[in-house]
């Protein structure tokens, strides 16, 4: 899996079509989650690859939220983004708002980590350290058995990802918070060079 955008290419995409701050930290925390996996599942040499798609994932959802993962092919294909990497990032959406199916490993890490990225950041926000460093397992899934928080975000969607890669859920929560935390320091940084902090 290659490229053909690189990933300043990407981030002034991303920016492009997104003006909130908040999904534009979204974009980065995706794209630092899934360069750890890659290193964690021994696909390190791609790991240029699956950041850019984690990146890119929600590049349509602030201007066509109605149209999310249908736009995007539309809007990536225009800026030189290769077939290939455009089904990887639709892949995210299956069976939410499209019909492209997660089949690579990264595709499969991406419709799992996806929503429970944001889950993890909603809890980190009302924590006092406001940070994932200290978060624990245990904490992660009192909020993610509490339906009302972060309500947003699919329990449905993690737990099926879990499935699909043939993890444990719980496997599935902690490796995520380690991932997070593996970018956390770097996705605040280019927040606050983006001056979006």
């Amino acid at each position: 899996m290659e490229s053909t955008i690189t990933r300043q290419e990407a981030l002034d995409l991303l920016r492009k079509y997104n003006k909130e701050p908040f999904h534009i930290l979204h974009g980065l925390t995706v794209e630092g989650v899934m360069r750890y996996f890659a290193q964690e599942t021994g696909n390190g040499g791609e790991g240029e690859y699956w950041g850019i798609v984690g990146l890119l994932h929600d590049i349509d959802f602030e201007l066509y939220p109605e149209e999310h993962c249908i736009k995007a092919p539309e809007l990536l294909r225009e800026n030189g983004v290769s077939e290939e990497m455009i089904y990887s990032i639709c892949s995210h959406g299956y069976g939410l708002c499209c019909d492209v199916e997660p089949k690579h490993e990264m595709e499969k890490i991406l419709f799992a980590s996806d929503e429970l990225t944001g889950l993890i950041g909603a809890a980190v926000r009302m924590r006092p350290s406001k940070s994932v460093m200290d978060m624990e397992l245990s904490s992660l899934k009192k909020k993610y058995k509490d339906k009302k928080f972060a309500a947003g975000c699919s329990r449905e969607v993690i737990a099926a990802g879990a499935e699909r890669l043939g993890w444990e859920l719980d496997t599935l929560l902690e490796k995520t918070i380690f991932a997070m935390r593996s970018c956390e320091e770097s996705v605040n940084s280019e927040m606050e060079r983006l001056s979006l902090f």
